[in-house]
């Protein structure tokens, strides 16, 4: 088994593999396995850390949508700049929440969500009981308040949020990812925000790390964190467990779990 340090970096060549001749199972600690779905030898296993990162990223999520909904990064900057500056924001509460991405991580943030009354709707791939068909977005985005990324990257996803997906989006409304950034174009939301009629909060990019020069960090109506979703102790630590336990499974013979198809 081997198990990569992160989603960053080089991925390995051939040669690297080629050393490895009895690899059996690629073990990530992240839930996001889009870098590495196939790119390994036949025969070889994908496995993500599948819920690691459900808690703290669902909390990020939380705490994003709160903070832009009631306007505390201009209250920090007011803070800076020593102004008593009252103002009147959004609320969470009564909000109409469209999730897109009904697993784990979507379903946390419905749990956390339920204590502030809010409409949620989840969208998935395909419809089911309580989720809505991702092609059903159109008309669903139009009524949605805060609307919140949360699907893997797939060639489906890719570029999801585009200039349509945005104008579609009523004025105010919030976009949220905690997904990945090339979920979203970048270019036309940095157009989209530049009018200032929709806010994001946003805790990946495209491209990411972003370029010190990029537009995006000065786009009004934006709250920006450096991909730290899941960058919480108990994070590493429940990643450790899973690891642990997948290693048991491989040295019993027993089935893996988190096993990556290829979306």
């Amino acid at each position: 088994m081997w198990v990569p340090r992160s989603v960053g970096g080089r991925l390995p060549d051939d040669a690297f593999f080629a050393a490895l001749p009895r690899l059996q199972v690629v073990q990530l600690l992240t839930a996001g396995a889009e870098r590495f779905v196939g790119r390994l030898p036949e025969g070889v296993l994908l496995c993500n850390a599948r819920g690691a990162h459900t808690p703290s990223t669902a909390e990020w999520v939380l705490a994003a949508t709160l903070a832009a909904q009631r306007g505390l990064p201009s209250f920090v900057r007011e803070q800076d700049a020593r102004r008593w500056s009252a103002a009147t924001h959004r609320s969470l509460v009564g909000a109409r929440v469209l999730v897109v991405g009904a697993g784990d991580i979507g379903r946390a943030v419905g749990r956390m969500l339920a204590g502030f009354d809010v409409q949620l709707t989840y969208v998935a791939r395909t419809a089911r009981e309580g989720v809505e068909a991702i092609d059903d977005l159109p008309a669903l985005l139009p009524h949605a308040d805060v609307v919140v990324l949360l699907v893997p990257v797939t060639p489906q996803t890719t570029g999801l949020v585009d200039a349509g997906f945005l104008a579609a989006m009523p004025d105010g409304a919030l976009l949220v990812n905690a997904a990945r950034g090339v979920v979203v174009d970048t270019d036309a939301l940095v157009a989209e925000l530049s009018t200032g009629r929709l806010r994001a909060a946003l805790d990946v990019t495209d491209p990411e790390p972003l370029p010190a020069e990029h537009p995006l960090w000065s786009a009004p109506g934006l709250l920006l964190t450096p991909h730290v979703g899941g960058a919480v102790p108990a994070t590493n630590e429940r990643a450790a467990e899973a690891v642990t336990a997948q290693v048991r499974r491989v040295l019993a013979g027993e089935p893996l779990q988190n096993v990556v198809g290829d979306y």
